[in-house]
């Protein structure tokens, strides 16, 4: 039996090889603010961070211009030890769709989400090569809903194939989704009931 990688080690002993005087830059994907708090309050003291809200999936339009509003807002509320830009790309629902095509009724947490995770994560990979960032990596493993393992199986793969570093992680890992629970509470953030596309909206609903 394979062993089970601890992806949060491994960002551990990435940060503690750096040599401290010019913080690296870091192009961060975020699905959301709550997600992202308790990792920009982490790795701010290591990185100087780009946050890219780059979200597909995101349903209805009201509810993506929404998470980009709290995504702002926390931004320019929170302290952070080194400096967090921000830059977005505009609702492209047909990207998302076209993406997990004959995909539409696995169970969230599957092969549909996978799909989603890796059109996200290339737009990032992408784009952090063509904007010369040091690493690449995502807030989605701070939740206990995404698959950590497959996120970083594939930020590996897209690491290699566009030439920039994959940054590891399982932000879930010491407290961080408790953390992010607390931070929320803290600035008033919304925090959604759903993953974000219409199909966990569907799944969401029907459990209620």
């Amino acid at each position: 039996m394979e062993a089970k990688v601890n992806y949060r080690i491994l960002q551990e002993k990435i940060i503690k090889s750096l040599d401290g005087e010019k913080p690296p830059r870091l192009l961060l994907h975020s699905c959301c603010a709550p997600c992202s708090s308790a990792v920009l309050e982490y790795l701010t003291e290591y990185f100087a961070i780009t946050i890219f809200y780059y979200n597909p999936n995101i349903y209805p339009e009201e509810e993506f211009l929404h998470r980009i509003e709290e995504q702002k807002r926390l931004i320019g509320e929170l302290h952070c030890k080194n400096p967090v830009s921000f830059i977005e790309q505009g609702w492209q629902q047909e990207r998302f769709y076209e993406a997990v095509k004959g995909l539409e009724h696995i169970p969230e947490g599957g092969e549909r989400c996978f799909a989603c995770y890796r059109l996200r994560l290339e737009e990032t990979a992408r784009l952090a090569a063509n904007m010369g960032f040091d690493y690449f990596t995502t807030t989605l493993s701070v939740s206990p809903y995404k698959n950590a393992a497959k996120l970083n199986e594939i930020g590996e793969e897209l690491g290699e194939k566009y030439g920039v570093k994959h940054l590891p992680s399982d932000f879930k890992k010491k407290d961080g989704y408790k953390r992010s629970i607390e931070l929320s509470r803290k600035y008033g953030l919304y925090r959604q009931d759903y993953c974000g596309c219409v199909f966990s909206q569907r799944e969401r609903q029907a459990q209620i």
